[in-house]
C-alpha cells in the first residue's frame, strides 16, 4: 500500500518504520527540515531499542523515504485514481492550559492535507485525540477541498497506538490487540488487510465505531494509570503498618480478577502519555457533565508520590540538606528510554537542589536530553551528571534509585560502600534486592518495604 505519515515523532516513526518493513511504501513527513535530513542519513532523534535496524533496513530496501511537507509527501507517493492512500496523523497533542488536549497540530495536519490531496485517501487519525475529534478532521479537510473546489472521495478513521516506550517495536509487530475505529465498510477492510501481517489471531483486530476508538486510548492509559496510583496508596498504607507491600501486591496479582501488571509501587509515573492523557479524559468528563472523582484522584495520588523519595530523603537526614551529597540513579521517566517527560528525577533533583544538597546523577541513555532540562542547576553547579553510576556515587550520603534500569542490578555494591559517604540506599522502585543490601552493611528503604 502506499502510505503517508505525517509527523517523526516517537509515534510517527515507530510507525512508519514498522509499516514500511512489510513491503509498503512509506513516506514519513515532518515540518522540522533539519531531523529530515538527519533521518535521511539513517540519525534517529529517539532512543528506541530496535529502531534504527528498522529504519536502516526500510531505507535501504527504498520503501521508507521522508519528506519536509504534506505536500512534497503526497507529490511522492504518487497519485491513482484507482488506488486508495492512507495517510496516519501522528502528530503531537500537548497538554493546553487547562489539562485539555491541545489539536492545534492535528488540525493543522488536517488542514494541509486538504490542500494537498491528489486522490482518493483515507486519513487516519493515530495521534491520541479527544472524542468527536475526527469529525473536526473531516470538517477541515472537507473545507480545504470545497475551496479548492475539488471532489476527492476521502473519509477519516480512528486507529490509536499502543506502544510503550522501550518495547515499541516489539508492540508493533506482535499487538496485543490492534483497534480500527471507522464507520466505513471499505475503510474498515483496507485497515484489516494493512494490518493482517502483524497479526496471529483475528481476535487480536477491534473493529469498532470512531468515538469509541478515540476513547479506547485515553481509558486504557487511564486504566493502567490508575493501577498504579491504587498500589503506591496501598505502598503508603504498608509503610504506616510496617508491612511488605511486595507481599500484598503478590496475594493481589494472583488472584485471576486481578492480575499483576502495573501493580508495582514506586515514586510515581511519568512520560509523555500518563499524566497528559489522565488529565485530558477528566477534562473530556467534565465537558460532558461527569463528575471525574475516580480520575482526579489518580493524579492527586501521582503528584503525591512524586514526593514520596524527598520526604524519606527528609525524614532520614533533616530538611536542611546543605553539605549533603546525594546521588540519583535514574533520570528517564521509564527504562529503556530516554524520554524525560514528567520523569519522577525532574522533582526529586530540584526539590533536593532547593533543600541545598548537591546532587550528582546517572542514567544509561538520558544524560543528553538531562542536560536540556537541568540547564540551570547545571550552570550553577547545583547538579553534575556522570557517565558512570559508581563515579556518581563517590563521596555520597545516600544514593537514590529513581529508574528501574537493569544495569543497576548489576552494580557491585561491595564497590559502592567503598565509594560512598554512608552506605544509605532508597529504591524508590523497589528494584534492588533489600537482603543482599542489608548483609553489606547498607540501610535501605524501598516504597512500602518494612
Amino acid at each position: 500500500m502506499k502510505i503517508l505519515v505525517v509527523g517523526a515523532g516517537y509515534v510517527g516513526l515507530v510507525t512508519a518504520a514498522c509499516l514500511s518493513s512489510k513491503d509498503n511504501q512509506v513516506i514519513c513527513v515532518d515540518t522540522d527540515p533539519s531531523k529530515i535530513a538527519r533521518l535521511e542519513k539513517g540519525i534517529i532523534p529517539i532512543y528506541e531499542p530496535g529502531l534504527k535496524e528498522v529504519v536502516d533496513a526500510s531505507i535501504a530496501s527504498g520503501n521508507l523515504k521522508f519528506s519536509d511537507s504534506i505536500k512534497n509527501g503526497m507529490t511522492k507517493l504518487g497519485s491513482d485514481s484507482a488506488e486508495v492512500n492512507l495517510i496516519f496523523i501522528a502528530v503531537g497533542t500537548p497538554q493546553g492550559e487547562d489539562g485539555s488536549a491541545d489539536l492545534r497540530y492535528v488540525l493543522a495536519a488536517a488542514k494541509e492535507i486538504g490542500q494537498s490531496l491528489n486522490g482518493p485517501a483515507i486519513v487516519i487519525n493515530k495521534s491520541t485525540v479527544p472524542v468527536g475529534t475526527a469529525d473536526l478532521v473531516k470538517g477541515e479537510i472537507a473545507w480545504q477541498l470545497f475551496q479548492r473546489k475539488c471532489f476527492i472521495d476521502f473519509d477519516v478513521a480512528s486507529n490509536p497506538e499502543f506502544l510503550k516506550e522501550g518495547a515499541a517495536i516489539d508492540d508493533f509487530f506482535n499487538p496485543d490487540r490492534i483497534v480500527i475505529g471507522t464507520e466505513s465498510e471499505t475503510t474498515k477492510a483496507q485497515l484489516i488487510k494493512l494490518y493482517q501481517p502483524y497479526v496471529k489471531q483475528a481476535s487480536q483486530l477491534l473493529t469498532v465505531g470512531v468515538k469509541e476508538a478515540e476513547l479506547i486510548k485515553y481509558a486504557s492509559n487511564a486504566m493502567l494509570a490508575t493501577r498504579i496510583s491504587f498500589m503506591n496508596e496501598i505502598a503508603n498504607v504498608c509503610d504506616r503498618f510496617g508491612i511488605n507491600v511486595e507481599d500484598v501486591r503478590a496475594g493481589m496479582g494472583s488472584d485471576s480478577r486481578i492480575g499483576p501488571a502495573f501493580l508495582r509501587p514506586g515514586c510515581g509515573y511519568g512520560g509523555s502519555c500518563f499524566p497528559k492523557d489522565v488529565q485530558a479524559l477528566v477534562r473530556i468528563a467534565q465537558s460532558v457533565g461527569v463528575d471525574p472523582i475516580v480520575l482526579n484522584g489518580v493524579e492527586s495520588r501521582n503528584k503525591k508520590q512524586k514526593q514520596y523519595l524527598f520526604e524519606q530523603i527528609v525524614a532520614k537526614m533533616g530538611k536542611d540538606l546543605d553539605g549533603r551529597k546525594i546521588c540519583v540513579w535514574g533520570l528517564a521517566f521509564k527504562p529503556d528510554t530516554d524520554d524525560m517527560r514528567e520523569a519522577s528525577s525532574i522533582d526529586l533533583i530540584r526539590a533536593l537542589c532547593h533543600a541545598g544538597a548537591a546532587v550528582t546523577a546517572h542514567d544509561p541513555v538520558a544524560k543528553e536530553v538531562a542536560e536540556h532540562v537541568f540547564a540551570d542547576l547545571l550552570r550553577n553547579g547545583k547538579l553534575k551528571i556522570e557517565d558512570d553510576a559508581l563515579a556518581a556515587a563517590k563521596d555520597a550520603d545516600a544514593v537514590v534509585l529513581v529508574t528501574e534500569w537493569a544495569a543497576y542490578k548489576q552494580i557491585d555494591f561491595k564497590k559502592l560502600k567503598a565509594t560512598v559517604k554512608a552506605p544509605v540506599v532508597f529504591d524508590g522502585r523497589n528494584h534492588l534486592d533489600p537482603a543482599a543490601l542489608k548483609a553489606l552493611g547498607f540501610s535501605y528503604a524501598g516504597v512500602g518495604r518494612a
